[in-house]
């Protein structure tokens, strides 16, 4: 059991936003999506499982997979993006030979990603805790054009 105070030092440190980083080198292109509406989600997530392989060799809905947590931070990122960025979110993938990479690019480069803090179950905005939790690395840039957030994982 811990006391109040321990909790409230967890979730401060927890919360100290994203790191503002380019992503690693070394990666070589493999897809991009342009999304224009939350409609399009589905599509990305089943095109997404398509190109890394997603649900070949693993259990469905098995989060300690690649390709499951992969699938979930891309459409988490891309929601997110759609819902407080400006059109069009630009998704894309990326591999090199043990890790992939996923980018979300929106044209909002004005506005700096906001982590949920410690918001009341429900509320939403777990995607970037979720991003930080499930990825081997995360952070964000932005451009003269666009606001990107990144995330690797292993392949």
């Amino acid at each position: 059991m811990t006391d109040g105070r321990s909790e409230r030092l967890v979730l401060s440190d927890a919360d100290a936003g994203l790191p503002v980083s380019r992503p690693p080198e070394g990666f070589a292109p493999v897809r991009e999506w342009a999304l224009a509406s939350t409609a399009q989600l589905r599509t990305l997530r089943h095109e997404l499982a398509g190109e890394i392989g997603a649900g070949s060799t693993v259990a469905p809905q098995d989060l300690e997979a690649t390709p499951d947590k992969l699938v979930l931070i891309a459409t988490e990122l891309a929601a997110n993006a759609l819902t407080h960025g400006l059109p069009p979110t630009i998704v894309t993938l990326s591999g090199s030979e043990d890790q992939w990479l996923i980018d979300v690019a929106d044209r909002d480069p004005e506005s700096e990603p906001v982590y949920a803090g410690a918001r009341i179950t429900g509320a939403g905005g777990l995607g970037l805790h979720l991003a930080r939790r499930l990825s081997l690395d995360v952070g964000w840039y932005s451009t003269e054009r666009t606001k990107n957030i990144w995330a690797t994982f292993s392949v």
